[in-house]
């Protein structure tokens, strides 16, 4: 069984996690490895041809072999992106979440007000999840080491987007709101909003995005 095995070699997995700082916005998924950075040409894109594999249809089920037949390569060729499968999903969910990074910064003036910056983001991160199907987060949350990347990440981008809010408005009402708001991050992480409300992580976060406006915008 898949799944059983990759729990069993969950520990052989090494994770290493930075955080990347740019000025007035968080590194959404900054804690994502780095090392993938030096893959190129054909290693380069298959491993973009597995990510696409992996957001549409998860990765538990997932065998080497039928991979390979897939990609139209040798196992060989993916074990020289990772030594084993876990590992390779782990590149594939790294590499995901860390150009989801990049474009999130990119979407956000550092130079626009608090409110701008909370709409462009969240709704860039809400984009950048949009590729992601429900069987890639159930995933996730069944193998740790690729998990770790979306939660210790999103536990980041919920506290930027406290701050964010202080920072449009601040008092009582505006810490409120931002604990409010970290607090349903956190949930859709989780998976308890897709479970009580039916829509997927992207969706989810367009939603708290207008509605951490609509509550900055109140009397």
């Amino acid at each position: 069984d898949s799944s059983v095995g990759m729990s069993r070699c969950a520990g052989m997995v090494l994770l290493v996690t930075v955080r990347i700082t740019v000025p007035q916005v968080s590194c959404w998924y900054s804690h994502c490895m780095r090392g993938d950075v030096d893959i190129s040409g054909r290693t380069a894109d298959l491993r973009d041809a597995l990510i696409d594999i992996v957001l549409a249809e998860g990765f538990a089920d997932l065998q080497m072999s039928d991979l390979a037949t897939r990609l139209s390569c040798s196992k060989s060729t993916l074990y020289a992106i990772a030594p084993s499968k876990e590992q390779l999903i782990v590149v594939a969910v790294r590499t995901f979440f860390r150009r989801a990074t990049e474009r999130v910064e990119a979407a956000v003036d550092p130079s626009a007000p608090a409110k701008d910056r909370i709409h462009a983001y969240l709704t860039a991160v809400a984009s950048e999840l949009a590729p992601a199907s429900p069987r890639f987060f159930a995933d996730l949350e069944r193998f740790a080491p690729a998990g770790d990347i979306y939660r210790q990440n999103t536990e980041i981008a919920a506290r930027r987007v406290q701050e964010l809010v202080v920072e449009a408005e601040p008092g009582t009402d505006a810490r409120f709101l931002g604990t409010v708001a970290r607090l349903v991050m956190e949930s859709i992480h989780r998976g308890d909003v897709s479970r009580a409300t039916g829509l997927d992580d992207s969706a989810a976060y367009r939603s708290l995005a207008g509605l951490i406006l609509a509550g900055l915008s109140g009397p």
